[in-house]
């Protein structure tokens, strides 16, 4: 809720919108003005799907770059989440490239099998299964920054490997901006690091805060889906006139307000704050920042990927969040999650926070 929950201006848009239907299951020109409004913010985005969901985003794209290339073997990074469709619940632990196994129950072995799974920020590991597989391989998905090990940012020469492989050996390159996307920067995190990917998977703020998600990219890739070519994708509530709604009229503010500065701003001084505020007290912490989305580890940095992160003090960190609560602040409940900066979050409040995490850490130690 980049905006901060229930802006004036958003649930006016959705109770005008709401009296004349909440569902069509027919698109709407609400709808296409979004598509728009994407493609002019995200130049590698030729044409758009809509979508309810990151999850369904992220299928859709892996099954479209599938189509598109005829091959089977999809990559993915260790820690990164992509939703909870089957082949995307796998992770393979600490090695190099190994074949997943499913990370949950109900999803069979021969669906897992065609992911592998890598160490996220690490380009010696892709290349090396580039150059094994390289002609089998569909495409590659990323969060172009991680943001389910806690924000973690990429290095520069992973996400530039990445992209001169899959342009190499003819892969697809998918950016899984259902986080970043509108959130690091008006084009996401494609924008801010300056690298082009063929897909991109938007959501949650181009929903307003209700549900929509977009697949989006090349023109020649998009053309795969029906009706107009042999990759099937459908959903009755995709660019539900509500959300889609919700989502320009968010898109719209965000351009007027150009509250990235600021977002910058309001982040780097929590930042400083929660590091200041371990470091008086002795406790080790690292705190990873990439415009308003952050996370504050309890262990010794760096922290570039899963294992890193692992090294993290969960037990510091529960007494942490329970401590913060008692102060007012509502942090996420894990270790492993971001904290975002929304632009209704002032000064005062960033300040705030500040002072209750001085006074969560001092009586955590003690809990």
């Amino acid at each position: 809720m980049i905006l901060g929950h229930a802006h004036a201006s958003v649930i006016e848009a959705i109770r005008a919108a709401a009296a004349s239907g909440t569902s069509y299951g027919a698109p709407t020109e609400i709808e296409v003005l979004l598509a728009e409004e994407i493609i002019a913010a995200f130049p590698s985005v030729e044409k758009v799907r809509m979508v309810s969901s990151g999850t369904e985003a992220t299928m859709t794209a892996i099954r479209l770059a599938r189509g598109f290339t005829g091959r089977d073997l999809a990559i993915k990074f260790e820690g990164c989440y992509h939703g909870h469709s089957d082949g995307l619940l796998v992770k393979a632990g600490s090695g190099l490239a190994t074949f997943g196994t499913p990370d949950s129950a109900g999803i069979p072995g021969d669906v897992a099998r065609n992911t592998i799974v890598l160490p996220y920020n690490d380009p010696a590991s892709l290349a090396r299964v580039f150059e094994e597989q390289g002609d089998a391989i569909a495409c590659v998905i990323v969060e172009p920054v991680a943001g389910n090990i806690g924000c973690v940012p990429p290095r520069p020469e992973f996400l530039n490997s990445m992209r001169e492989l899959t342009l190499r050996h003819g892969s697809i390159l998918i950016f899984d901006e259902v986080i970043t996307g509108f959130r690091v920067a008006y084009g996401g995190a494609q924008e801010l690091l300056g690298i082009k990917p063929d897909l991109t998977c938007l959501g949650k703020i181009i929903g307003g805060g209700l549900p929509a998600a977009a697949v989006g990219g090349r023109a020649e890739i998009m053309e795969r889906l029906a009706p107009l070519g042999a990759v099937y994708q459908a959903g009755t509530l995709s660019g539900n006139p509500l959300a889609v709604t919700a989502g320009l009229a968010t898109l719209k503010l965000l351009k007027e307000l150009n509250p990235y500065p600021e977002l910058e701003r309001r982040g780097a001084n929590l930042e400083k704050g929660l590091r200041d505020a371990a470091g008086e007290l002795g406790i080790p912490s690292t705190v990873n920042r990439v415009g308003s989305m952050l996370t504050a580890f309890f262990a010794e940095g760096p922290v570039t990927d899963w294992p890193s992160a692992k090294r993290s003090n969960t037990d510091q960190y529960a007494r942490f969040f329970r401590a913060m609560l008692d102060e007012g602040v509502y942090l996420a409940p894990s270790q492993f999650e971001c904290a975002f900066v929304s632009y209704a979050h002032t000064d005062e409040l960033i300040e705030k926070t500040i002072q209750a995490a001085n006074k969560a850490l001092q009586e955590s130690i003690h809990r």
